[in-house]
């Protein structure tokens, strides 16, 4: 199923991926993503994230916009950054992003200790990575059944419809 699919009045709960490849932009998966928050700016679908998800997408954007503006590689860049840290002071394209995110209408959800809790054993039953058990923790905890990702781990999960953008 592709993000086209999704019905309207739906509550869609964003992997970071999606925020990536709109921000990022991605060739190929930027135009799809784009047009899926841009029904959510319109009131076509209720979009969610959760915390650690905004976390890593701030992240992620970081470390691109870093490759970018220094001309530097991105393995390593985790370090480069942190051995460069008057270099932070120059990056702020992520940080206009996060704001952007809020302001297309996206609900930040908590996360919290029984959220993890429950990701551990979730993790364990669908053979998830943590961070992919604990967006199918909080999207259990919210009721949300609706997933925009282009990770194709989550369809080992029942309950969860994943769309994806091609």
């Amino acid at each position: 199923m592709k993000f086209e699919d999704i019905p309207s009045g739906a509550s869609v709960f964003f992997d970071a991926n999606v925020f990536v490849y709109n921000f990022g932009p991605d060739p190929q998966f930027g135009m799809p993503s784009q047009q899926l928050l841009e029904r959510v700016e319109l009131g076509d679908i209720f979009g969610y994230c959760s915390t650690h998800e905004l976390s890593d997408v701030a992240h992620r954007l970081m470390t691109l916009e870093a490759c970018e503006t220094f001309g530097w590689p991105y393995p390593g860049i985790g370090r480069r950054l942190r051995n460069n840290p008057s270099e932070l002071s120059r990056l702020n394209g992520y940080r206009k992003a996060l704001d952007e995110i809020l302001a297309i209408g996206i609900r930040v959800l908590p996360v919290n200790e029984q959220h993890v809790l429950l990701a551990a054993d979730l993790s364990q039953q669908h053979g998830l990575l943590c961070g992919d058990a604990l967006i199918v923790a909080v999207m259990q905890a919210n009721n949300v059944v609706v997933l925009a990702s282009n990770d194709t781990d989550f369809d080992r999960v029942r309950n969860v419809a994943r769309y994806s953008p091609v």
